[in-house]
């Protein structure tokens, strides 16, 4: 009851777990169970804040700062303030909580293993962002752009041609990248035409958080499942025809909508700077290096790309030498103030410099990444996610619940939803792990709000792509979404077999 003791219950049972002197360990650990392998008692009992007073706070908290990153776009408050503030009174109402069973070393121990989640996650990303800042630096993603709107094309190929590159780009890149490139060639090539702009958007949206559900490389949710090595690298591939499945069935409906016409091809032309050309090589040699690592040696991914990222940084320190040697200093004002002016403005254009791609990474999401993982870490140690997964995992059933998942997805951020049922880590065989990270992948395509993606274009598209404008384009994309689903069912239910 509120404010009086934890509840012990012994009706929710996962894996099997041993008695030891210091603590209670998992007696085999690739069985499938919670991780929060500590919240038992002397007794062997599961101990349950969920109906404790410090369960009913924390629980607060993480709706409260939720509620603010949901926002974010009316109060201009940054998502990762909230969540790390939640973040750290979670866990102290959590320390509180294991505190009244004197088990204050319980809660510490599992808030340094869903640390090290994060700092492996987040090594990654770093790592990651970095090359595709790198890319973006030395003019790659824009002579694309300005390369396709040069070719002349009609505005229904452009669609098509747009929504291909997300959707092959994406596994690769991220999604939210390749979608703000490919949003930038519909914008450009349809100015004026509003209805153009509005399908090439969603076309976008939904290529690119399709095309990143076959790769662990492609979005936030796959590579935390490639991490938490419940799918292999070599079995994201199964999930090729089902996502790609999920983008034609809206794609096809959008399209007939399109007339051919052709709008004026521009001569613009960008130049790839020295070296990008050799950095996307790298790129592609590190992701292979982190998969064979991962493969042969059952390295963690990071170390893979982290790696990686030292490679880069070397060949950085080469291109920089060389634009310095060819770098020359050209007063902005011919005059007495000249170098105090020199002092306040920089120039548009500097030497190649690392550490400035490094500077302009997604701090902001990192930052949310750890404010999401320790709040739901806090929730699953006081009970939480033991209770979520007998719900839905048990009651509704795992074909049921993990089609849920794809549509809460479309409302609430997969980064949570997708860390809280890797927590929970439910008994599932293959096949509905495969599901869950398919409906999580391309759920938030559902609304515009669903994915970064989707709100990076409204950004992009103010005023035009809208959230109204892509509402009225749901069904399609809830018929490539169910389609997607069903074709994995019928391709790969061998793997729903336990």
């Amino acid at each position: 009851m509120l404010g009086g003791r934890p509840t012990k219950s012994t009706s929710i049972t996962f894996g099997t777990f041993v008695r030891s002197d210091e603590a209670i360990k998992r007696q085999d650990e690739p069985e499938r169970g919670p991780r929060w392998k500590l919240q038992y008692n002397e007794r062997g009992q599961m101990t349950s804040f969920v109906t404790h007073w410090t369960g009913y706070a924390a629980l607060a908290v993480f709706i409260a700062a939720y509620l603010l990153v949901i926002v974010e776009e009316s109060t201009h408050l940054r998502k990762s303030k909230p969540v790390l503030v939640a973040a750290g009174g979670i866990w102290i109402v959590t320390a509180l909580a294991y505190g009244t069973q004197n088990q204050s070393h319980a809660a510490a121990e599992i808030l340094r293993h869903t640390l090290l989640e994060y700092a492996e996650l987040m090594l990654f990303l770093l790592s990651a962002m970095t090359f595709i800042n790198t890319m973006s630096e030395r003019n790659l993603f824009e002579a694309l752009r300005t390369r396709l709107i040069s070719l002349g094309l009609s505005l229904r190929s452009i669609f098509w041609l747009t929504g291909i590159l997300a959707f092959f780009i994406s596994p690769i890149a991220d999604n939210l990248t390749t979608a703000l490139v490919m949003g930038a060639v519909v914008t450009a090539i349809g100015a004026g035409n509003g209805r153009f702009i509005v399908l090439g958007c969603i076309n976008v949206v939904v290529a690119a958080n399709a095309g990143g559900v076959f790769s662990p490389f492609g979005d936030i949710t796959t590579l935390m499942v490639w991490q938490k090595g419940v799918i292999k690298f070599w079995e994201f591939m199964t999930l090729f025809i089902p996502s790609l499945i999920n983008w034609l069935v809206p794609a096809i409906a959008m399209a007939m909508t399109i007339g051919r016409d052709k709008p004026t091809a521009t001569l613009e032309s960008v130049e790839v700077k020295h070296g990008g050309y050799i950095i996307v090589l790298l790129f592609l040699i590190t992701i292979a290096g982190t998969v064979a690592m991962h493969h042969f040696l059952e390295m963690p991914p990071f170390l893979g790309m982290m790696t990686g990222l030292g490679i880069l940084k070397s060949y950085g320190h080469w291109i920089r030498r060389k634009e310095l040697d060819e770098w020359t200093d050209i007063p902005m004002f011919d005059d007495e103030q000249t170098g105090q002016r020199q002092a306040l403005w920089k120039p548009a254009v500097k030497p190649f410099n690392i550490f400035i791609s490094m500077k302009r990474v997604e701090w902001d999401t990192l930052m949310f990444f750890y404010g999401i993982m320790l709040c739901v870490g806090g929730l699953g140690a006081l009970g939480y996610l033991a209770v979520l997964s007998s719900l839905l995992y048990q009651d509704l059933g795992p074909t049921a619940a993990n089609i849920l998942v794809g549509i809460l997805s479309a409302v609430i951020d997969n980064i949570p939803i997708m860390f809280a049922v890797l927590s929970m880590n439910p008994d599932m065989n293959l096949g509905q792990w495969l599901l869950v990270t398919l409906t999580a992948g391309v759920g938030g395509s559902l609304l515009s709000i669903g994915s970064a993606a989707g709100v990076a274009l409204m950004g992009q598209a103010r005023g035009v792509y809208t959230f109204f404008a892509h509402l009225k384009w749901t069904w399609a994309i809830a018929l490539g979404y169910a389609a997607s689903i069903g074709v994995h069912w019928m391709m790969n239910g061998h793997l729903f077999t336990p």
